[in-house]
């Protein structure tokens, strides 16, 4: 690697500026003195990134030169790359242990409220569909993109930048024009690009997707949520047909890498108090992530669902986990945060990257093995965007196609809904 191209990856490389300087500093020297390819280079500045983001010490600590080699030039360079790669493999494929973490909030910009006229499709499809993997085929309305919440590992960040938060202009309008066929099911979800509740009634958002249910019994409308914010939903009548699903984790998880978010038992709360008021709820355990204590903390949380909801008021449990595509990665690395999210095994999953398939079986079949009988036979379970290969080994069963997976979840969420309608008194 020449000087002009090395000093224009220091200049230019977004990553490698966003190091600390005695990072810096150590790369400009190893570089030089063991004549390292732009390759290396690269991978130094990716590793000395995950160890800032980890809080799992220095690049210096890691880099080893055998006292007793013979070896020298790029020989000597490969062998001491190989050794510190190594290491940091083993960092990876460790439990992740949080005692002792202290995670640092990113820096929020304050948001800006946008009302965008929308020049695509009101529905859209999940932008993470794939026929590589497992998928129920969900419709999602976009009814506002980017989110207030700062989690870690959340790709919306990547995608939407500048605090921006944009609404739907004429949103309740464009509903009404939207072409629905009466004689199908449709289950659209909100949650994609934004957070379902957090945003309560702004621009009318709540009270034109509560109308759009209303108006089209065949639509089920899912959404879902980290925030406990239920105000909207404890003063109006909420539509049979409108989930209210909130995305749960273990505390340690929420306090490490849902920034912002509302607490578990915050959640939790807010979730019994959508379902005493006779909406039917789900939680939705994605990501599900793999750190020291995991099952512990993980099987005390399925109890408390059990505990505090019943299998007639809980329409779905969905159990997913981490799941990247290499620009998020990149710009996770971009943004100098303190998070051990990437501290994990990555393996290739359906073109993206994730946990290996063991660990994925062993945390899915955790959550699955620790619900009743009574629970797995009156609420719809499923993985979110997983390997096929999974369901027979955690759930017993499987789907043959995506059609017949979505069929079934329909089926089953639809049931739940007319359960509920036979017995709702119409004042």
């Amino acid at each position: 690697m020449n000087n002009e191209a090395r000093d224009s990856f220091y200049k230019e490389n977004r990553v490698f500026n966003a190091l600390n300087p005695s990072h810096r500093d150590f790369i400009r020297s190893v570089a030089d003195s063991y004549y390292l390819t732009f390759q290396n280079i690269k991978k130094l500045t990716d590793i000395a990134s995950d160890l800032e983001m980890w809080q799992e010490g220095r690049l210096q600590d890691l880099w080893e030169v055998p006292g007793d080699s013979k070896l020298k030039g790029r020989d000597l360079s490969r062998r001491v790359m190989n050794v510190l790669i190594d290491k940091w493999e083993h960092l990876k494929n460790e439990s992740k242990d949080y005692s002792g973490f202290t995670p640092k909030l990113p820096e929020i910009p304050q948001p800006k409220y946008i009302l965008e006229e929308e020049e695509n499709t009101l529905l859209g499809r999940c932008p993470v569909a794939s026929e590589k993997t497992r998928c129920c085929n969900l419709q999602t309305l976009d009814a506002v993109k980017n989110c207030g919440f700062a989690c870690s590992y959340c790709s919306i960040q990547s995608f939407y930048t500048e605090g921006k938060i944009v609404f739907q202009k004429d949103f309740a309008e464009k509903l009404k024009n939207l072409e629905i066929d009466r004689n199908r099911i449709y289950h659209i979800g909100t949650g994609q690009s934004s957070d379902s509740l957090m945003w309560g009634n702004k621009y009318g958002l709540l009270d034109a997707l509560f109308e759009f249910a209303e108006r089209y019994p065949n639509v089920i409308l899912e959404l879902k949520t980290k925030s406990d914010n239920i105000s909207y939903l404890k003063k109006h009548r909420i539509p049979e047909n409108v989930l209210v699903t909130w995305s749960l984790n273990t505390e340690t998880v929420i306090k490490a890498e849902e920034h912002l978010t509302a607490s578990l038992e915050r959640r939790l709360t807010a979730a019994r108090a959508a379902a005493d008021r006779g909406a039917l709820v789900g939680f939705h355990f994605h990501p599900m992530v793999y750190y020291k204590n995991w099952e512990e903390d993980y099987r005390e949380l399925f109890s408390s669902i059990q505990r505090d909801f019943t299998p007639e008021e809980t329409v779905l449990i969905s159990i997913g986990t981490l799941t990247f595509i290499k620009p998020v990665i990149k710009e996770l690395r971009k943004q100098k945060i303190k998070s051990k999210i990437l501290q994990m095994p990555l393996e290739d999953a359906s073109g993206k990257l994730s946990y290996p398939l063991d660990i994925k079986r062993s945390m899915f079949k955790t959550l699955y093995d620790s619900f009743s009988s009574e629970w797995k036979e009156n609420v719809f379970f499923y993985m979110c965007m997983e390997e096929k290969s999974l369901w027979p080994d955690v759930f017993g069963y499987t789907y043959d196609s995506n059609e017949e997976f979505e069929s079934a979840m329909k089926t089953s969420y639809m049931n739940k809904i007319n359960a509920i309608r036979g017995k709702r008194v119409i004042l």
